[in-house]
Formats: C-alpha cells, sequence, structure tokens
C-alpha cells in the first residue's frame, strides 16, 4: 500500500510532468509566431534553451531558419544556450544563419563561439549558396577550407557554381578554389553551372578548368 508521504511525491512529479509538457507545446508554439516575450517567461521559470521540437531541430536553428529573429535573440542570449550544436542532419545555427544570409548573426555566432568549419557539409558550402557572397570571405577569414569538402567530395564553389550568386563564385576563385576538382561522382564546378542552367557561368569555368 502507497504511503501518504510517496502519494505526494506521486502527484508532485505528475504535475510536474504535466507543466513540463504544456511548457513544451507552448514553447514552440511561441518560437512559431516570434513571440520573444513568451518565450522569455518560458526562459526564466527554466525552460531550456536548447530544447529540440518533435524533428529534432534544436530551437535555436529552427528560429534561424524560419526567421523569428526576435526569438533567436533571447535564445542566443541565454547563458545555457549552446550556439554550435548540430540537428539530426549535421546543421548548426551558423550554417542556418549563412544560408538565409543574416549577415549579423553570422557574426554574432562566430562571436559566441561557433566553429566556422565543422567536417562534412560545412558553415562555406552553406554561405556559398546564400544570398549573402561577403559571408565566404568572412568564414575564409575565420579559418574555413576554401576546398572544403562534403561527404561525398562537393566543394563551395561547386555549389556557388549551381545555386549561389556569381558575386560568391567570384569571391571563391580570387581565393583561389580550385575550378578542376571533382567530387564523387565525377562533377566539377562547371557541371554544376551546366546543370543549374548558367551556360555563361559554364563556359567561364570550363576555360579555368582546361587551364
Amino acid at each position: 500500500m502507497i504511503n501518504l508521504k510517496s502519494f505526494i511525491y506521486l502527484i508532485v512529479a505528475v504535475v510536474s510532468s504535466s507543466a513540463q509538457a504544456g511548457s513544451y507545446e507552448d514553447f514552440f508554439a511561441a518560437l512559431s509566431r516570434d513571440d520573444a516575450a513568451a518565450v522569455q517567461a518560458l526562459l526564466v521559470r527554466g525552460f531550456d534553451p536548447n530544447t529540440r521540437d518533435p524533428r529534432g531541430q534544436p530551437a535555436l536553428t529552427l528560429a534561424l531558419q524560419g526567421g523569428q529573429l526576435a526569438v533567436a535573440e533571447r535564445l542566443v542570449t541565454h547563458p545555457q544556450a549552446e550556439v554550435d550544436v548540430a540537428n539530426e542532419v549535421g546543421e548548426t545555427p551558423l550554417m542556418l544563419a549563412a544560408l538565409k544570409g543574416h549577415v549579423a548573426w553570422v557574426e554574432r555566432l562566430l562571436e559566441r563561439g561557433a566553429q566556422p568549419h565543422r567536417p562534412g557539409w560545412s558553415p562555406i558550402h552553406y554561405a556559398a549558396t546564400g544570398p549573402a557572397p561577403q559571408l565566404v570571405d568572412r568564414l575564409l577569414d575565420r579559418g574555413a577550407p576554401i576546398d572544403a569538402e562534403a561527404p561525398n567530395g562537393t566543394t563551395p564553389l561547386m555549389m556557388a557554381a549551381r545555386y549561389g550568386s556569381e558575386k560568391a563564385v567570384d569571391r571563391l576563385l580570387a581565393r583561389g578554389a580550385d575550378p578542376k576538382r571533382r567530387n564523387q561522382l565525377g562533377l566539377s564546378a562547371a557541371d554544376f553551372a551546366r546543370d543549374g542552367g548558367r551556360e555563361a557561368l559554364e563556359k567561364r569555368l570550363r576555360k579555368l578548368e582546361a587551364g
């Protein structure tokens, strides 16, 4: 038979669990509508700023990906915030900020200790495809390898040639990116440009590849 003390502990545990479950739902609902005040209130009550959503996406990464920058501000300034945590596919907040072209956020995350390079898909791959080509230079200045290889051997120049701006291509070439490199499928940056329907860029890269 359960004694009174055990019964009280059981009730407290159930209430706490229910409250946490409610907080979890409230937290991600507030994040989705960029309600920084509601998120801050939950953080003050002890909610973990590094909580992941049901798909395994850390809150900060989710906010930067979705453009909920007011919430991202509250998360990144929390003393327990993990600014370099990766989601289930290896993406960090820095990678998503680079992809979205959030220049100020890239600077902020680097200042907070986010790594400018990681093995496999790395921040410079994401910067090369994003709308802010100056981030390519910023990451290179912080030590990112110019010909960083994704798991399949794809380089930032290849990504820029198909998905990024020609300014990103120009910046990478000016810093020494190798147009002759090929990934594990045998594709070069010129091939990436061709597959992206960028004929003029393909021709330019073919000349460099042959040179």
